[in-house]
């Protein structure tokens, strides 16, 4: 705690000292970043350097929470929580993701439809404001800040310290696949294990709209084999032939890091066993697909345009009229789906846009690498509108094409605004919709 707090104060030095100056403030982290890469993007922010901010801070078993720095990746989190017995009830799909990115950016996974994101399993938050100062935020002091930091994307405060929840964990998962051949027999599916609770982990994975596949996973003590998916196989495609599989606790938590989902197939000899028992090793996995995206980005420039990489979140009532559109205007596969449980809507959200979601399920689903060459329409333009149509909203680590009036629709700019007066009064971080206002 001595190292970290010192780490802290040199962090919070610096800021005072930009803030001097009012300059913008970008910060630099040790891990890969998993914003989708955009070849437009461009940062030219004075650099605060928090690559430090990566370790474990404590772990309780008894009381079943972890204290951890924002650089701390969920790999080496879940790999000290097993050894108690124990996980966050939300483990990111990366192993690079970091505790403080999983906040920012409301990081959820297949104990979503229970838990919620990982920021629910949160209870309290150091943060490094805008002036330099470093406050300290819960449910219970500070309430609203402490809803605001969630989502916010670090442009209202840095965490530098977070303390959460962790639930009890065994060394393997039994995973049950259960392939529906009509969306109705699978959403029904979906809604009932959600409503029994009868699983560990739910999540779906749509292979062709006559493919459904839903994916069931239960903790267990022990398995009668246990598969790997770290070499020549591949773990998505393996959910189209299998009724069952196991995993060890860990290889489930990451089940989809090894192709960063099917990102690899978009590189269609990664996916080849020759190319991926001979050269594997530099090109698979989240953090290399990902550092080889951002090497690429001068590249990727001569293209039309970016590929769609995205997560939406549809209201589980508009889900059956999203994937019947998705299905006749879409056609993009496969499409990970993942229930969401969100018990009361987040302040960031605007009152009239919770209204409209109307629904305490949301269902999360991921596109990644749909090609977006038309000449005149834009695919992922088309996703966002079909969205906002829908009352969902969607991940704004990926492409963005709001208007400033139709994203202040969907965000709360009154509780934004007197969370950023409190945290960042002279805007050293940036605005949320001048961070992702579209580039191109």
């Amino acid at each position: 705690m001595k190292r970290h707090e010192t780490l802290v104060q040199q962090a919070a030095h610096a800021v005072r000292q930009a803030q001097g100056g009012r300059a913008r403030l970008g910060f630099t982290k040790s891990s890969v970043s998993h914003f989708v890469p955009d070849p437009y993007r461009r940062d030219t922010r004075a650099r605060v350097d928090l690559t430090s901010l990566d370790r474990l801070l404590s772990i309780d078993p008894q009381a079943r929470t972890a204290t951890a720095e924002p650089g701390l990746t969920f790999a080496e989190l879940v790999r000290e929580t097993l050894k108690h017995g124990l996980l966050p009830t939300v483990v990111p799909e990366l192993e690079t993701i970091t505790v403080g990115g999983a906040v920012a950016g409301c990081s959820l996974e297949s104990m979503s439809y229970r838990y919620g994101g990982f920021h629910d399993s949160c209870l309290e938050y150091d943060v490094l404001t805008g002036t330099g100062d470093v406050l300290t935020l819960s449910r219970e002091h500070e309430p609203e800040l402490f809803e605001m930091v969630h989502g916010s994307y670090g442009t209202l405060a840095r965490l530098t310290k977070a303390t959460f929840r962790l639930i009890p964990a065994k060394g393997f998962v039994h995973l049950t696949y259960r392939t529906h051949r009509t969306f109705e027999a699978f959403q029904a599916d979906l809604r009932e294990r959600c409503d029994e609770g009868d699983f560990d982990f739910v999540d779906g994975i749509v292979h062709a709209p006559d493919q459904l596949v839903l994916c069931l996973g239960r903790m267990v003590d022990s398995a009668p084999r246990v598969s790997d998916y770290r070499g020549t196989g591949i773990f998505y495609k393996s959910t189209a032939r299998l009724a069952e599989d196991w995993l060890t606790t860990w290889d489930y938590c990451f089940r989809y890091d090894r192709e960063a989902h099917w990102m690899t197939a978009t590189v269609p000899p990664l996916q080849w066993k020759p190319v991926r028992a001979t050269i594997g090793r530099p090109f698979l996995g989240s953090t290399n697909l990902l550092r080889w995206s951002e090497r690429l980005a001068p590249i990727l420039r001569l293209k039309r345009r970016p590929d769609v990489v995205v997560d939406v979140f549809l209201p589980a009532r508009r889900f059956e009229e999203f994937f019947h559109w998705y299905v006749k205007d879409y056609d993009f596969w496969p499409l990970w789906i993942v229930p969401y449980r969100i018990e009361r809507p987040y302040p960031w959200i605007s009152d009239a846009h919770a209204a409209r979601m109307d629904d305490t399920l949301m269902i999360d689903a991921a596109v990644y690498g749909k090609r977006n060459d038309h000449p005149t329409i834009d695919a992922s333009e088309v996703l966002e509108k079909k969205v906002f149509e829908l009352d969902g909203i969607k991940t704004l680590i990926s492409r963005n094409h709001y208007d400033e009036a139709t994203f202040w629709q969907i965000y709360s700019k009154p509780r934004y605004d007197a969370a950023k007066a409190r945290l960042d009064p002279h805007d050293v971080f940036g605005g949320l919709y001048e961070k992702f206002r579209p580039k191109t």
